[in-house]
Order: C-alpha cells, then sequence, then structure tokens
C-alpha cells in the first residue's frame, strides 16, 4: 500500500512515525509539501520522499491523506480531483462533510477522519466515517492507517463526527487547561515551577490510568476518593458552587455547535 500524504504538518508527521512503527517503509510514503523546510525535515527524519508539485505526488498512490487545513481542502481538491483514479482518500480536515469533498473531488471513494494531538505520541483516539462507496477493503486500510497513532472508532452517522471533534477533537485542550489550572494552585500553595508541573502531570495521569483500569464508572471512582468532611470533598462542593461539571459541558457543546457551523460555512457551494 502506497500512501501519499498532501500537506506535511502535524497529523500528517504523526501518521507517518505512526506507519514507519509498524513495518511500513519510507519507499511506501510520499509527501506533497510546499514548504522547502518542512519537505527536507519530512526527508531528514523519515527518509520519505516529498515533493512540491501535486501531481507528482498523487501519482501511483493506493491512498491519499488530506492533511491540509479545512480552509485550504476545496482548492487541493480542485487541483487534485483530474489526477484520481480510484485511490482511497482519507481527509483529515475539521468540518469538512462527505458529500462536499465527494462533490469537490469527483469521487465518492471518501474516508473522514478526527483524530487528536496525542497521535504524536501514538496515544490518540480518531472517529472515522466512510462513504457507503468505500469497500471493505479500502475501510480496513483506514484503519490499518489511523490505528497507527492509537485507537479508533467507527462511525454510522456522519453527524456524530461533529460530536467527536467536541470531545475528543478539541478535548486535550480542556485537559491542558484543568493541568494548567493544577500546576497554578501547585505554584500558589508554595511548590516549584517543576514541582508543580509534576504533581500535576502525574495526578492526571495516574487517575486517567487507573479509569481506563477499572470496570467502574468514573463517578464511583471519584466517589471513592472523596471522605465524608475531608478535603476531596470541599474541593469538589467549591467545583459544584462554581458549577464547573456544567461549564465544561456546556463548553463541550458549543464546540459541537462550532463544528456543525464550519461544516456549512466551509462546504457552502460557491
Amino acid at each position: 500500500m502506497n500512501i501519499c500524504f498532501i500537506g506535511g504538518g502535524n497529523m500528517a508527521t504523526a501518521l507517518i512515525g505512526g506507519l514507519l512503527k509498524r513495518d511500513f517503509i519510507a519507499a511506501q510514503l510520499r509527501v506533497v509539501e510546499i514548504n522547502a523546510d518542512s519537505r527536507a525535515k519530512l526527508h531528514s527524519e523519515f527518509g520519505v520522499q516529498a515533493v512540491a508539485e501535486l501531481g507528482a505526488g498523487a501519482a501511483g498512490s493506493d491512498v491519499i491523506v488530506l492533511a491540509v487545513k479545512p480552509q485550504q481542502l476545496r482548492e487541493i481538491a480542485a487541483q487534485l480531483a483530474p489526477l484520481l483514479s480510484g485511490q482511497l482518500l482519507i481527509s483529515i480536515a475539521a468540518g469538512i462533510r462527505t458529500d462536499d469533498l465527494a462533490r469537490w473531488l469527483g469521487s465518492q471513494n471518501v474516508v473522514r477522519a478526527m483524530p487528536n494531538t496525542p497521535a504524536l505520541i501514538q496515544s490518540g483516539i480518531t472517529g472515522l466515517y466512510a462513504t457507503q462507496s468505500v469497500s471493505a477493503a479500502h475501510r480496513a486500510a483506514a484503519q490499518q492507517i489511523l490505528t497507527a497513532v492509537g485507537n479508533i472508532l467507527w462511525l454510522e452517522d456522519e453527524a456524530m463526527m461533529d460530536a467527536v471533534t467536541a470531545v475528543s477533537g478539541s478535548g486535550p485542550a480542556y485537559v491542558f487547561l484543568f493541568i494548567e489550572a493544577l500546576q497554578q494552585a501547585a505554584r500558589e500553595l508554595g511548590f516549584n515551577a517543576a514541582d508543580a508541573r509534576r504533581l500535576a502531570l502525574d495526578t492526571f495521569l495516574g487517575a486517567a490510568r487507573l479509569a481506563d483500569a477499572s470496570s467502574d464508572d468514573v463517578s464511583v471512582l471519584r466517589a471513592r476518593v472523596t471522605s465524608k468532611n475531608g478535603t476531596t470533598e470541599r474541593a469538589l462542593l467549591s467545583m459544584e458552587k462554581h458549577d464547573v461539571k456544567q461549564h465544561i459541558v456546556a463548553a463541550v457543546h458549543a464546540a459541537a455547535v462550532r463544528a456543525r457551523e464550519m461544516g456549512d460555512e466551509l462546504g457552502a457551494a460557491s
């Protein structure tokens, strides 16, 4: 399976690194990237061929991964359409729906993917949606590519991709904000920056691993830490007073609304 990446940014870099760790070889991977410095870096780091011309990159590829910004995708698709001859197309551009991609590309052979930034260390989670025209073999190929950077979740309803974008796509930012808050509190309580970071990160990592390893719901795990009239209860009561949980839920809903808006805006017929 030969794969061409259109765009050589962070997510393409993550996928290339993950695939090379999964027994792919550099000769199977090609990148189209307009920035000369980025091309040189990709070739130096991974040994892959990186070219500036779309035609040279797409030729001979079995799978094309569209890894450009959503705002660039319509223009790229117009250039790519005449070069297609049955390749599987995987888009990781947020908000762009498969109907619009298919219209721009002149191909229904499209899988839409929403990975997240932990893919950079092969610890991501990716939502996947395939059009009805995508064969079982091509679904398997998409799955093979995206599992190189973490777990996957196939969706039967493309509308749920907006929810994936809001929950897991944007989710790392929510986690980082919570870690920031823990670090700030630790600093205010007297710890230096390095110790505050270590306390916050290890607490979050440990709690996440415990939740992942347990069959119990996270609400049960939370209750086990919360002794009556103890320190944890006092902290959680303060959060409850300020509606912290509901604010987080509302924020995720706001992200989902924005994902739908982006699909409407970027997919509108010209």
